[in-house]
């Protein structure tokens, strides 16, 4: 997928806000809490940039074509410098995966205010 596509891509996932920061990073967010970033080309942190499962930081994060994303590695972010490497069902997984967490950690108040699933207790913790 291209940066465009990603970007069209996040803003139709449920609740997602789109807004722009340091020095043209595109942000998408659920509830106020970051789940992507696009960067411009050549950008420190990585072209696209998503939150990763905790489950799953560490494999994917040493997969090829990911690496651990620039300031944000401690909480379980990774970085992907092509995004046209991965398959579009891919990458759309991956984005929609890092979607779920934000929003499934969201307190179960403010999920519903943004008219998001409930999730029951243990799959909120991913058990």
């Amino acid at each position: 997928m291209t940066p465009k596509q990603i970007d069209r891509f996040c803003t139709r996932l449920p609740a997602a806000t789109r807004t722009v920061q340091w020095e043209g990073v595109i942000v998408f967010k659920v509830g106020g809490k970051m789940f992507c970033l696009i960067a411009p080309e050549a950008h420190s942190v990585g072209r696209v940039c998503f939150k990763s499962a905790p489950e799953h930081y560490e494999a994917l994060s040493r997969s090829p074509g990911f690496r651990p994303a620039p300031y944000l590695a401690r909480a379980k972010w990774v970085a992907v410098d092509d995004p046209g490497a991965l398959t579009d069902a891919e990458m759309k997984a991956y984005v929609r995966r890092a979607h779920a967490v934000i929003a499934a950690a969201l307190p179960k108040k403010r999920q519903k205010e943004l008219g998001l699933p409930l999730l029951p207790d243990d799959e909120r913790r991913g058990r």
